[in-house]
């Protein structure tokens, strides 16, 4: 996350209120979010592994490709 300029804030946010959650796969899914930096958008995608207890953050990071992300994209 660090190495990304991702805080643990904006992954702690993500994950508590996403405004969508993609199954990847069994046990895995994706919480997502659009954000807004220095007046860009971008989503920030975190990718966790449910089927552990407690949930593992897998990766995180933030793409400017929303439209290819992110379903309620027009």
């Amino acid at each position: 996350m660090e190495r990304r300029g991702i805080s643990r804030e904006e992954v702690d946010w993500v994950i508590k209120s996403p405004e969508e959650v993609v199954a990847v796969r069994p046990g895995r899914i994706v919480c997502q979010s659009r954000i807004e930096e220095k007046g860009k958008g971008y989503l920030l995608r975190v990718f966790v592994d449910v089927d552990r207890v407690p949930a593992q953050v897998v990766t995180v990071y933030k793409t400017s490709k929303v439209g290819k992300y992110f379903g309620g994209s027009p």
